[in-house]
């Protein structure tokens, strides 16, 4: 047991792969041990699409932020939330779908997130690398029509697997006090007393992130934790997504 936690524990994105070919028998037993994962109410809501290197693989990289290792990666798959084969299903049986709630948006969304993290761990466990591309949805549109997807089908994120050629240091994640809560968010103090402890607690993890990325061997920078944030969440994300999923069938009520 304790194998597997230290294998979670060692998860690091990577971005360079060796020339080593990844066999196309392992990319299929990673998507079957994705399909065991929790699927809400069976309803088993996730598409891959493996996209082989070449001009199409190019354009997803240049959709993704010109990301040169979405092109060279020596696999590339595609998550797809795809509540379209429900729609086929519902057909089947001369039964109208009832589509475009804000539910059906979630589950699909969480079926594909835990389908993608179990294909990642299979990875790690047989010595691959991975890096997921939640760029691909700057361009979300565009990847949609790349990769034919109907309505009720849309990209959630891409996944690059190889073996690695680089071994990045393992990123600190924030103190368990401010991840793991008992029995209420604020653990029987008001708001204030909670976020002012959480806030020291930040503190102390915003110096140990200042510290790794002074001493990691790439992409150095000055910048902490709580820095980052607040930089990034000062700007729009990605506001084309809400119409997108809109003209997809999803998040109509």
């Amino acid at each position: 047991m304790q194998d597997v936690i230290d294998l979670l524990n060692s998860h690091r994105s990577i971005r360079h792969f060796s020339n080593q070919p990844v066999k196309q028998p392992l990319v299929e037993d990673l998507i079957r041990a994705g399909q065991a994962a929790a699927t809400s109410s069976f309803i088993q809501a996730c598409t891959v699409i493996q996209v082989s290197p070449g001009e199409q693989r190019e354009q997803l990289a240049r959709f993704a932020g010109n990301q040169s290792y979405v092109a060279n990666a020596p696999v590339f798959l595609v998550f797809c939330a795809d509540m379209h084969r429900h729609k086929l299903a519902c057909e089947m049986h001369q039964a109208p779908m009832q589509s475009g709630f804000t539910e059906q948006f979630l589950t699909a969304s969480i079926d594909c997130a835990l389908f993608a993290q179990n294909v990642v761990i299979g990875a790690e466990g047989s010595g691959l690398g991975a890096c997921y591309i939640g760029a691909l949805r700057n361009e979300i549109e565009a990847v949609s029509q790349l990769l034919t997807l109907p309505d009720l089908v849309f990209p959630l994120f891409g996944l690059c697997l190889g073996y690695p050629d680089q071994a990045p240091e393992v990123k600190p994640r924030l103190p368990l006090s401010v991840t793991l809560k008992q029995d209420s968010y604020t653990q029987g103090k008001t708001l204030k007393q909670s976020d002012k402890e959480d806030v020291v607690a930040l503190n102390t993890y915003d110096n140990q992130i200042r510290e790794y990325y002074k001493s990691r061997t790439t992409n150095q920078k000055p910048v902490s934790w709580t820095e980052q944030i607040s930089g990034m969440l000062q700007k729009e994300a990605r506001p084309h997504m809400h119409a997108f999923l809109q003209q997809k069938g999803f998040l109509k009520k």
